[in-house]
């Protein structure tokens, strides 16, 4: 059997499988600070409690008949770390945008984002670890001064649990530190050379969980640890995505990716490029925002999340006529805008936490559409979908999804594509070879009706007329941080 830890941005999950799918599994919620000016920032003391906790949940039984751990983690999250393993200062999670700034100018220096994703895959901006790593060095030098490495929270959990300090290729492709061979990028490295962990294969096995770690968590001192992957590489290999059917997750945010043995030329503007987790690339465009803005919602209205979900379903498409910009961190893929503001156009008395609801998901499906017309574009033509990460709390998703795109989806049982892609990962590694069929077989199979799609293409051109129009406010108020 296998655990599968997935370090994420609102929780961690941990969950037991054997061949045949989950065994059990559980998580332990995580807290991220919002302080205004783009800060996004988590305590990283509190992460390897939450593997504990989360592990716990998932049955000391269970996890202690493991023969072995692997990882899937957020990219683009990370913190200084001392030489003894002590992290110096908040973390700064993937959404902090306060170095729109220091993107800018290093995207000046290489000559404009066409630039920096053709060397890198890319795009820079105030999201970027390299961006970043800048800020810190103009911003909080004595961090940087202070510490020996930069290191993702997979990073520094596998470190507590076999005591090897190493990252994969896929975190790393994330950060803009890296060009498409995997070498850094010292324009863009600045303060970070020699900062930087050894970068290794998805299914490399690191090491052994120490005695003292396998105490804490409950499994077998000794058992092979592999580094896994980064989530959304993972939720391709665990949805099964291909060129024909892109992989489209709802989580914190939103993904759409599609898998690629190939660079593409060029690269689609809207769109970035990393390392897939089985080797070969993701094209792929990730959204600022989905169960956030969700969550956002519900702290807003007073309405439990579940229930604000239910009450999505109930509203025809359209929402009343109100139309959601889901940009609340600013907006990356397609539009890569850091100084964009998330809003309600079209509200009137007659809406409630409801069409709120239902405008989220909309908005968020129509950045999903816009991702997959640049893939389209670029060559890449979908049939149908594969639906990744967890909208438990949003059942109209898929629904909303199928009707913006008019492409059927697929589901898989678990519902966890992230830790599924890791268990298969692992199985690899120690030559096991679980089937994803038979791990997680597709469960439920959703067909667009007609009249629906027929609404929501009616619907989309004043949803892009909106957007534009918002971005183009944004831009008159002057507010900072637009990538060129």
């Amino acid at each position: 059997m296998i655990l599968t830890i997935d370090l994420g941005t609102s929780a961690t999950k941990a969950a037991v499988w054997n061949d045949r799918g989950i065994v059990n599994s559980g998580r332990a919620f995580l807290t991220t600070v919002h302080r205004g000016s783009g800060t996004a920032e988590q305590d990283p003391a509190t992460w390897w409690p939450s593997v504990v906790d989360a592990c716990a949940a998932a049955g000391t039984h269970c996890v202690a008949a493991v023969d072995a751990v692997v990882f899937a983690s957020a990219r683009q999250t990370f913190v200084p770390v001392s030489a003894g393993g002590e992290p110096v200062g908040a973390a700064l999670v993937w959404s902090d945008r306060r170095a729109g700034a220091e993107a800018s100018d290093l995207v000046a220096s290489f000559g404009g984002v066409d630039a920096v994703r053709g060397l890198t895959g890319a795009v820079l901006d105030g999201a970027a670890v390299a961006a970043k790593v800048a800020w810190l060095a103009s911003r909080q030098p004595e961090r940087l001064a202070a510490s020996t490495w930069i290191l993702s929270p997979r990073d520094l959990m596998a470190w507590e649990l076999t005591g090897t300090l190493a990252t994969d290729t896929t975190l790393a492709s994330a950060t803009g530190l890296y060009d498409f061979d995997g070498r850094e990028v010292p324009e863009l490295v600045g303060a970070a050379a020699a900062m930087l962990p050894e970068v290794v294969e998805p299914d490399t096995v690191i090491g052994k969980v120490r005695p003292e770690q396998a105490r804490i968590l409950g499994v077998r001192a000794g058992i092979p640890v592999v580094i896994g992957a980064g989530d959304r590489p993972c939720e391709a290999v665990g949805t099964g995505a291909s060129v024909e059917r892109p992989m489209v997750a709802w989580g914190t945010t939103a993904n759409v990716s599609v898998p690629l043995a190939t660079l593409p030329d060029p690269i689609p503007r809207s769109l970035a490029i990393t390392r897939s987790a089985l080797g070969g690339w993701l094209l792929e465009g990730g959204l600022s925002g989905a169960g956030s803005v969700l969550a956002w919602v519900a702290a807003l209205t007073g309405v439990s999340l579940e229930e604000l979900g239910q009450k999505a379903a109930t509203r025809p498409p359209g929402a009343g006529g109100l139309v959601a910009l889901p940009w609340l961190g600013g907006a990356r893929a397609p539009w890569w805008r850091d100084d964009a503001r998330a809003g309600f156009v079209g509200a009137g008395f007659e809406h409630g936490p409801a069409d709120l609801a239902r405008a989220v998901l909309e908005a968020v499906a129509y950045d999903v559409a816009r991702c997959l017309d640049a893939m389209v574009a670029a060559g890449v033509g979908p049939y149908s979908l594969a639906i990744g990460g967890s909208a438990a709390t949003a059942p109209a998703w898929t629904d909303v999804l199928t009707g913006v795109t008019g492409l059927p989806a697929v589901q898989r049982r678990s519902g966890e594509a992230a830790m599924a892609g890791a268990a298969l990962l692992a199985s690899e590694a120690l030559g096991v070879g679980f089937d994803l069929d038979r791990l997680d077989p597709v469960q439920t199979e959703t067909t667009p009706l007609p009249e629906t799609i027929l609404r929501y293409a009616e619907l989309r051109p004043s949803a892009d007329r909106t957007a534009a129009a918002a971005l183009g406010l944004t831009g008159a108020l002057g507010l900072t941080g637009r990538v060129p």
